[in-house]
């Protein structure tokens, strides 16, 4: 199937964003595609940070980006808008890198007030960057995602509800086949 480049864009190892990107990656996975996380708290901040090109982490990221039929894009929301790790990386790639991509753009916060952080702050990099196709995102509240003690996800029921339909239209508009049962 379609290869999927899965971008957290939170700077915290422990974060709920990174924890539920890499729960949706093996969802995307059971749908039969190939996943590559990519977490942008590990490219180094000298790199971010110095507008460096040249980076071979920076080049790296730049590969996966184009490399991907589709990308999914998360976030954790900081004062109405998506994290500045995130933000430092979009800046790096080529002005077109999301030209001819799926997108699913998701978002993390504490308070629903955060809630129009997609489509008021982070669509319209997206956009800005060519993505042939941006589908209907989503935000989850930090108090509905629940990292357990041996490290596995627990999602509350209404979110894996809204979810699950989210991920199958990322998945069917890269060709996959949606797997209804996906998630807990």
């Amino acid at each position: 199937m379609a290869t999927v480049l899965s971008v957290s864009g939170s700077p915290s190892a422990s974060s709920r964003t990174g924890k539920l990107l890499r729960h949706l990656d093996q969802w995307l996975t059971a749908q039969g595609h190939e996943v590559v996380p990519l977490d942008v708290r590990t490219i180094p901040a000298e790199a971010l940070l110095g507008a460096d090109f040249r980076h071979p982490a920076i080049v790296e990221a730049t590969e996966l980006f184009a490399r991907a039929d589709g990308v999914v894009v998360g976030t954790p929301v900081y004062k109405a808008s998506y994290s500045g790790v995130l933000k430092a990386l979009l800046d790096l790639l080529p002005q077109y890198a999301l030209t001819g991509k799926t997108v699913l753009p998701l978002a993390t916060g504490g308070t629903t007030a955060h809630v129009l952080a997609i489509d008021y702050a982070l669509r319209p990099v997206l956009n800005s960057m060519g993505a042939a196709h941006i589908v209907q995102g989503w935000f989850t509240l930090d108090k509905d995602i629940t990292v357990r003690e041996d490290g596995s996800l627990a999602l509350a029921p209404a979110v894996v509800e809204a979810l699950t339909p989210v991920v199958d239209r990322f998945s069917a508009a890269l060709g996959g086949t949606p797997v209804l049962a996906a998630a807990s």
